[in-house]
């Protein structure tokens, strides 16, 4: 156990580094993208990114997934996998290919017709390093990987900035989506020392069906309600205000998505090990559950608090209209969190009916959230609606995870109160940090840069102060491990 105990920890450690780096290449390059590229351009790209996210579904149809939750996949179980998102993402292909003038017409934007061929490209590539990827978040070894997205990150990057100030407009988000599909796969394949076998096993399929076929329809309606917005918006709103919804959503979802993808890769694999020992399994869902709660609340309420200061740092005023749906959406981020990992928890076991059950909730929740607010044509309103039905989802998903893994509601929710109160208390002590454009800032003449680092070492000292009061241990842990770590370097 101890040295399961360390592969999760190293597993863990570069996933995190990972998700860091990712992320601030990804935002430094999107900083410079929405300062020089058009809020109509970033519309079209937007439309765009609601056929991309359903074509990359298809692709992978759940058997991705599936072969993280076997406890023991072999070669022809990864072979059949791969040969079956191949077969599906040529296919998908081609029917969006045809489909391009119906796209354009729809949406009244005819240079969705060629941006659309190519942007589409992406998820043909994207679907080529799937296996490549879960063959080493299995083998809980994602260094790898890590590495491929910081060095797929680099070069996209600079080829979209550099396309950006060049006047390619949205042209410039198209290439360099393609580049980074393109070269994560490419480095994959050159690094991942895995080929496919000509095979395509009927017995890998089923065997990996059930779980799969769940997972793909709890990802075909979670990813259906995840851009409807974008849709309706798009299609009834003009598109600046469809990009001021995707900026929004998109600097939001970068620290709630960063944080499932960690929890995911890092514990899925961890969980399915010690699935045969339920007594084992409670006591690493109580260690994820607060872990999770550690990083979940202090973090994205901070940066919620932040988000004026955020958005007038990086891009000035440009974006004023997105900053109060970014702080809504980043509170709704932890609610998708905490929603993400009850699933990985009954995933892990095999519940795929419970995770279906999650998903019908959660988007019948979206849907009469969506029909009680669309027609007052004001994004804020859309985006409250969201965060009532996230809320109401993650109540009913914590009773459906307590009652399938046989881990008790009471401590599934009382592992998170410490990390809410310290998490309020940052927030109103962010609260209290005067901005650029409020009467006492002015008269101390601060900048948002200044407001924000205020702003930011505010929330992180009452934080850690009230988690301190109420001894918590994984702060010490934390802390510990930290320790442990400088020492060894």
């Amino acid at each position: 156990m101890s040295e399961l105990k360390s592969r999760t920890a190293n597993t863990l450690k570069w996933n995190t580094i990972d998700r860091v780096a990712t992320q601030v290449l990804y935002g430094l390059s999107g900083i410079v993208l929405a300062i020089l590229v058009s809020k109509e351009d970033f519309g079209l790209v937007g439309v765009l990114g609601v056929f991309q996210a359903f074509a990359i579904l298809f692709v992978d149809s759940g058997f991705g997934s599936a072969l993280l939750q076997k406890k023991d996949p072999d070669n022809d179980d990864y072979s059949t996998v791969f040969w079956f998102n191949l077969g599906v993402s040529i296919a998908v292909y081609a029917i969006l290919y045809l489909c391009a003038p119906l796209i354009a017409d729809f949406f009244n934007a005819p240079p969705l017709k060629e941006m659309s061929r190519v942007m589409f490209l992406t998820f043909v590539l994207t679907g080529l390093g799937i296996v490549q990827t879960n063959r080493l978040m299995k083998r809980m070894d994602v260094k790898q990987i890590a590495i491929a997205d910081l060095f797929a990150l680099s070069v996209s990057a600079c080829l979209g900035i550099a396309l950006a100030i060049a006047g390619f407009g949205a042209w410039a988000i198209v290439w360099q989506s393609v580049a980074l599909a393109a070269l994560k796969s490419g480095w994959l394949w050159a690094t991942g020392n895995w080929t496919p076998k000509a095979v395509f096993s009927r017995r890998s399929l089923r065997d990996i069906r059930h779980i799969g076929v769940s997972v793909f329809i709890s990802q075909f309606f979670n990813t259906l309600f995840l851009n409807i917005y974008q849709f309706v918006i798009g299609k009834w709103y003009s598109l600046p205000q469809l990009a001021n919804y995707n900026q929004a959503d998109k600097w939001s979802k970068m620290g709630s998505a960063s944080l499932s993808q960690i929890l995911t890769s890092s514990f899925v694999p961890l969980l399915a090990r010690v699935q045969d020992d339920i007594s084992t399994y409670h006591r690493y869902m109580q260690r994820i559950d607060r872990f999770t709660a550690l990083l979940a609340f202090p973090a994205l309420t901070i940066i919620a608090a932040c988000g004026g200061s955020i958005f007038h740092f990086l891009f000035g005023t440009k974006w004023d209209a997105a900053i109060p749906l970014f702080q809504i959406l980043c509170i709704r981020g932890i609610g998708t969190v905490f929603i993400s990992l009850y699933s990985n928890f009954m995933m892990a076991l095999g519940h795929g009916r419970q995770i279906v059950i999650v998903e019908v909730v959660k988007d019948a929740a979206t849907a009469i959230a969506l029909l009680a607010t669309v027609f007052t044509m004001n994004l804020q309103t859309i985006v409250w609606g969201q965060l009532v039905a996230t809320a109401a989802t993650w109540m009913i998903a914590g009773v459906i995870a307590s009652r399938s893994t046989g881990y008790r509601l009471r401590q599934l929710t009382g592992d998170m109160l410490p990390f809410i109160a310290a998490a309020f208390i940052g927030a109103l002590a962010i609260w209290f940090v005067p901005t650029p454009h409020g009467n006492i800032s002015h008269w101390l003449n601060l900048t948002s840069l200044a407001a924000l680092c205020i702003q930011t070492v505010a929330g992180l000292a009452a934080t850690l102060t009230i988690l301190a009061i109420l001894r918590v241990p994984e702060l010490p842990e934390a802390f510990e491990y930290i320790k442990k770590k400088r020492q060894a370097h």
